[in-house]
């Protein structure tokens, strides 16, 4: 029951904070991630400045930074969804784990993008929001997501409702439209990947992608 409350207070807690002992929590064996060399930043550039080169493409490989990234936040192993009782509760703990590991990566790397919290006790919903930096300037959205019935086999459906009609890489409902690789590498990792790495490996580059291009045709401004 306290589970809602210590996510919260996890994931908006300062870098000080983020130095608890769940953070650390040893993973399962290491994640399966086929990776293609070359250049450019890897998810954990996602929150950083864009600069002034654009937007890659949200369908790029992943690439060797991606790849580092995700080799440091914890696996999971419970497989368990939603409708699966104590086990859930289980499962809800090693996210919560992860997402605590990931966002203090980020606070080392001075890489803040994103806070998420769980909207309901069950842990069935999540809100929050993302940011990105491009030409010197922080575009900031509302995130949310359901977690599926069926998952971690199903990965949530990512919601950014107020980029909905914007670009070709979302669906009805402001579903962002992951990249042809991110589906087959999530299945590959059942049930170690979990929210932490549909962050990393979807959102983020996700962002890279599609921010810089709405920015640059005029489809968004600046929000704070």
């Amino acid at each position: 029951r306290h589970l809602r409350w210590r996510v919260a207070r996890e994931c908006a807690m300062s870098e000080s904070e983020a130095k608890g002992g769940e953070a650390s929590s040893e993973a399962p064996a290491g994640a399966d991630i086929e990776v293609t060399g070359g250049a450019g930043g890897g998810a954990d550039e996602a929150g950083a400045d864009g600069g002034e080169e654009g937007a890659r493409s949200v369908d790029a490989p992943l690439d060797v930074g991606t790849k580092k990234l995700v080799q440091r936040i914890p696996l999971l192993s419970t497989r368990a969804g939603p409708r699966d009782g104590a086990e859930w509760g289980k499962r809800l703990k090693e996210e919560l784990q992860a997402l605590i590991a990931y966002i203090k990566i980020n606070k080392e790397n001075d890489n803040d993008w994103f806070t998420i919290k769980p909207a309901n006790k069950q842990g069935t919903r999540w809100t929050g929001q993302c940011w990105y930096f491009y030409k010197q300037l922080k575009y900031t959205f509302d995130l949310e997501f359901d977690m599926p019935v069926t998952y971690p086999a199903a990965n949530p459906e990512l919601c950014i409702p107020e980029l909905e009609g914007k670009t070709a890489k979302m669906y009805r409902g402001g579903k962002i439209c992951l990249s042809i690789h991110f589906m087959p590498l999530w299945s590959r990792n059942v049930p170690r990947f979990g929210i932490a790495h549909l962050l990393a490996l979807g959102l983020g580059p996700w962002l890279a992608a599609e921010v810089p291009h709405l920015v640059d045709s005029g489809l968004i401004t600046k929000t704070d």
